[in-house]
């Protein structure tokens, strides 16, 4: 990408070509942090409601650019809260994702994706994920059935993702805090995004060509810790 040059309508199309690095198209999706050492390993948090940290909290994406290159970014405000529960049948999770705090660090291109033709965030300003009951894959890996709504659209769409443990090194008289790490994948067209978009350098895929992919660091008892 010339960053020296205004940002196409191509550039900008080729951004949803995924939203982080689910294998499509050869992606390779980076490898979380493993536990701290001596965080729990248990396969679900302990039962209760937790709520999202904003402030460690992110939903990263990224798309190649010209087939070869990629480009990358996130949104940058996500909120939410967890309900475990010893049932997986009824674990919960409802995550909203502001979308006008995408940085993808061009301004330009930030505008474009938030224009009409993409996110329209004038008309949605947030995109939200709600679902309800797990199916383990193995371990501490599940499956949730939950609906993304974007840009106005709500589909069904398995979440996938793993609990990566509860902090060993909370202070006294601080909530337990636990983190996860999430990826799902849906075609943007069933969302009613990227029309303009020129098929003959994406292709004609049928499969899904956006993923996204989110961490998250959540507090029991809806208290806020602090860095």
């Amino acid at each position: 990408m010339n960053f020296k040059k205004p940002v196409s309508r191509m550039e900008t199309g080729l951004l949803l070509i995924a939203l982080v690095t689910a294998p499509l198209m050869g992606f390779t999706s980076p490898q979380p942090a493993a536990p701290m050492k001596g965080a729990s390993t248990q396969k679900l948090p302990p039962p209760g409601g937790y709520k999202i940290d904003p402030a460690h909290s992110f939903a990263f994406f990224g798309a190649r650019h010209h087939v070869v290159g990629l480009v990358r970014g996130r949104f940058d405000k996500v909120t939410g809260t967890v309900i475990s529960a010893k049932d997986p049948a009824a674990c919960a999770l409802d995550v909203t994702i502001d979308v006008a705090s995408i940085n993808t660090q061009i301004k330009q291109r930030d505008e474009d994706l938030l224009g009409p033709a993409y996110f329209d965030v004038k008309s949605f300003p947030t995109m939200t994920y709600k679902g309800q009951g797990l199916r383990r894959i193995s371990g501490n890996e599940w499956i949730m059935d939950g609906t993304l709504t974007m840009h106005g659209v709500s589909r069904p769409v398995p979440l996938a993702f793993t609990y990566k443990g509860a902090f060993a090194d909370t202070p006294p008289n601080e909530p337990m805090r636990v983190a996860f790490h999430g990826t799902a994948a849906v075609k943007r067209a069933d969302f009613n995004m990227g029309a303009r978009d020129n098929l003959d350098e994406l292709g004609m895929l049928t499969t899904p060509d956006v993923a996204i992919e989110i961490d998250v660091e959540a507090d029991a008892a809806g208290s806020a810790k602090k860095d």
